[in-house]
């Protein structure tokens, strides 16, 4: 569940994703619970749920399964406490690297992190030292194939419920939106029975940084191993891939 990037790199996670499917859920099930625990079982008064909600449709996760985590999270018996994380460090050539996860034990994912990090000859860095060269937006990408609404209509109900750009491609539309206004957007386009490709609050770079092909398989190792451990939730970076 890779950060803000364009189409070509939305297929290749979305074929990562269906080749770990049960890790994804597994992980998103652990945003479900951190936002119940935080904000409640019900997402009408829960913001936070109703967008892991989104983001658990967007990658496919059956009702079934997002209403069972929900029950699960809220129950008296559950006594699991996971705290959300962040770390900031640069990955080959400099490209700059934020990882958003959710433990029960900060040492224990600190020195996982760490060690991908430097294993891939990047290093770990102190808090704030990329997170300036992004900004935090709502993203949303729907398949133009399969939306039921044309361009035109599309980009009226997303500008006229807040949405900041609206960009087309040949396989797709992405929405760009304030972290505030994106509930608003997500919600105006699911009444229209609108189904997304991604539906998230992302961390979107200002700049981007180009590798050539020896640094980009570094580059790329350092992702896929980042995304593997258990307590990561989410990998922004600025490599233009």
């Amino acid at each position: 569940m890779s950060g803000h990037s364009k189409w070509h790199n939305i297929q290749a996670k979305k074929g990562k994703a269906d080749a770990a499917r049960g890790k994804i859920f597994t992980k998103l099930g652990r945003e479900i619970l951190v936002a119940v625990k935080q904000g409640g079982p019900d997402p009408a008064g829960n913001s936070k749920l109703k967008d892991v909600i989104a983001k658990c449709k967007a990658n496919n996760m059956p009702n079934d399964t997002i209403n069972n985590a929900i029950k699960k999270a809220s129950g008296a018996g559950n006594t699991a406490n996971y705290e959300e994380v962040t770390y900031e460090g640069y990955g080959t050539n400099g490209v700059a690297v934020i990882v958003q996860g959710s433990t029960d034990n900060r040492n224990r994912t600190a020195a996982d992190v760490r060690h991908v990090f430097d294993k891939a000859g990047g290093n770990l860095g102190t808090t704030g030292c990329v997170s300036y060269m992004f900004e935090k937006k709502g993203v949303i990408v729907i398949d133009r194939a399969e939306c039921k609404k044309d361009e035109e209509e599309l980009m009226m109900i997303a500008i006229e419920n807040g949405a900041t750009d609206f960009e087309t491609s040949e396989e797709v539309y992405e929405i760009t939106t304030t972290p505030e206004d994106f509930s608003k957007v997500r919600e105006a386009l699911e009444a229209e029975e609108i189904e997304f490709l991604e539906a998230e609050v992302q961390m979107v770079p200002s700049t981007y940084v180009k590798l050539d092909e020896k640094d980009a398989e570094k580059m790329q190792r350092l992702l896929d191993n980042l995304e593997d451990l258990d307590d990561v939730i989410n990998v922004y970076h600025n490599w233009e891939e």
